[in-house]
This record gives C-alpha cells, sequence and structure tokens, in this order.
C-alpha cells in the first residue's frame, strides 16, 4: 500500500466557524511529490465527481485527463497559459473541466458551470481524503483546448486541473511562487461581505 506523504508545508485555516477538516485542511500547492498518481486512485476521483448535483440531472460536465509522461498530458500542458506551464514540473495529473452549454431540447443550459462546479468540489474533497492536492487553473487557452481535443461547438473548456499528492518540493518552482508557497495563512473574505439576509449590499 502506497505511504501517503505528508505536506511539506502546513497552512493555517483561521475559521470562524468549525468545519470539516477535509474542508479546513485542503490548500492549492504548485508543487507536488514525485509519486505517481494510478488510474484507480483517479477513478476514485472521478466516481466523486459523478454523484455530484447537477440541475436536471443533466451532468454537462465532461473531463478531459492525461497523466504524466503520456500524450494526453503534453496535449493539455501545451493548452496552459505561460504562467501555468512554468510551474507544471511536478504535476503528476493534468484535467482539463468543459460543459455543455446547452440542454437536451437545445437551449442554454445557465447552469452548467455551476454544475461543473460540484464536479470539481466533489472531487477535490475526495482527493483531500485520500492526501491528494489539486490546484485548478484559470489560465487555459480554451480555444485551443476545444480544437485540439475535437470538442462540439456546443461545449466551453472552463478551467485545466493540476493533481498530485502533497509533499513537493518547492524548489522546483520559480522562485516568487515559492515565497507564496511558504506563506502559512491562507485568508478569505468575511461572511459578511458576501452573505445577506436580506436586501444585496456593496
Amino acid at each position: 500500500m502506497k505511504t501517503l506523504e505528508e505536506p511539506m508545508i502546513k497552512k493555517e485555516t483561521p475559521t470562524d466557524y468549525e468545519i470539516h477538516p477535509l474542508i479546513k485542511q485542503r490548500w492549492s500547492p504548485r508543487a507536488f511529490s514525485e509519486n505517481p498518481i494510478s488510474e484507480k486512485e483517479l477513478k476514485q476521483l472521478f466516481e466523486a465527481g459523478r454523484w455530484a448535483a447537477s440541475s436536471n440531472n443533466f451532468q454537462p460536465w465532461r473531463i478531459i485527463y492525461g497523466i504524466k509522461g503520456t500524450d494526453v498530458y503534453n496535449r493539455i500542458f501545451k493548452c496552459l497559459d505561460e504562467f501555468n506551464q512554468g510551474w507544471n514540473k511536478t504535476t503528476q495529473v493534468l484535467l482539463l473541466g468543459a460543459f455543455k452549454k446547452t440542454n437536451k431540447k437545445g437551449k442554454e443550459n445557465f447552469h452548467a458551470l455551476h454544475d461543473l462546479g460540484q464536479f470539481m468540489a466533489n472531487l477535490s474533497i475526495q482527493a483531500q481524503s485520500m492526501g491528494i492536492a489539486i490546484h485548478q487553473m484559470a489560465g487555459v487557452d480554451f480555444k485551443m483546448a476545444i480544437k485540439e481535443f475535437e470538442f462540439p461547438e456546443d461545449y466551453h473548456v472552463a478551467t485545466a486541473v493540476a493533481i498530485g499528492y502533497y509533499g513537493g518540493d518547492i524548489e522546483t518552482l520559480p522562485e516568487d511562487l515559492q515565497e507564496k508557497e511558504l506563506q502559512k495563512e491562507r485568508k478569505r473574505k468575511p461572511q459578511e461581505e458576501f452573505i445577506f439576509n436580506g436586501n444585496f449590499k456593496e
């Protein structure tokens, strides 16, 4: 059985209320352990995503994945923007997260992006339970990805995702990102800035 590596960097999550440890401990590294991710482990992550909620149970998400050392991995990598290519040295798996823009009647599905987010949230928590980290990336050339992987016109590639075990060596990263990786405390806006028991407020 594979021995999971502990994160080399411990993050502090100053929550105002108690939350589940899997949520509290999760963070998005850019340096991953060299331990490979197996097909079986990926199937477990995808199974968690599979059971995410979606509007009308349309399940509009579509996932392209590649394991390090394979042609698909390299094809996904070339769709990343220059910044994200710069730090993806130890990533063991790359994903593209896409969604179908229309419903079964051919009308726009306004909820599809939300549903892809639900898929990734499930996958993220499952990954955390297995000692696996994920880092979601907006920096992907979606037009290139659509062409590269022959998506039909009614699909959109929204994000790319880097996956690997915690425990990576930050010296594999550019110096400016090493500093970010070493930041101890995670930060979030207070609830009062985005949750309202009544009318919206700026």
